[in-house]
C-alpha cells in the first residue's frame, strides 16, 4: 500500500484550491523504515552508521507516466513506478525488518511525502547487504 502523507496531501490542497505554490522537492531522500507507513510522521530508519537515504530527482526518466512510459501522464489508473535501480548504501551492521520506502525531502529529517509499505518486507539481518529496487519494484497510485 502506498500513501500521499499529510504533509503533502496540505501541499496539493493549497496548490489545486488556494493557489499556492508547491515547492515539490528537487530531490526525493529515499528512506527505509523497519515500521510500516502512515499518513503523519517519519520512518523509523536503521542506526548503522553507514546507512543513508537514496537520492532521486524527479524526472520522467526516474518514474514512469501513469500509462508506464516516459512521456507526460495519460493513464487512468494513477499508477507510476520506478524506471531507475535505486539502491542504498552497504548494511554493515544488521538493519532489521524493512517493512516500508518514504520519498523525503532531505537527507536527514525533512518531511514525508509519500511512503509505500512493502508487499514482502526485507530481512536486512547482517553486514555487507546492499538493498537495493530495481525498475519496476516501486510502484505508487495516487488515484484508487
Amino acid at each position: 500500500m502506498a500513501v500521499i502523507n499529510d504533509f503533502a496531501e496540505n501541499k496539493l490542497v493549497d496548490a489545486l484550491l488556494r493557489g499556492q505554490t508547491i515547492n515539490a522537492p528537487a530531490t526525493y531522500y529515499m528512506a527505509l523504515s523497519t515500521a510500516t507507513r502512515s499518513d503523519a510522521g517519519g520512518p523509523t530508519e536503521p542506526t548503522d552508521p553507514a546507512y543513508a537515504r537514496a537520492a532521486v530527482t524527479p524526472a520522467v526518466t526516474s518514474f514512469s507516466s501513469t500509462q508506464g512510459d516516459t512521456t507526460v501522464s495519460s493513464g487512468t489508473d494513477g499508477t507510476v513506478e520506478n524506471l531507475t535501480d535505486i539502491a542504498w548504501p552497504t548494511s554493515t551492521a544488521a538493519w532489521g525488518e524493512i517493512k516500508s520506502v518514504w520519498f523525503m525531502d532531505a537527507a536527514t529529517g525533512g518531511n514525508a511525502w509519500i511512503s509505500i509499505d512493502l508487499t514482502t518486507p526485507i530481512n536486512v539481518a547482517t553486514t555487507g547487504f546492499t538493498l537495493h529496487f530495481a525498475p519496476g519494484a516501486l510502484t505508487f497510485q495516487i488515484d484508487n
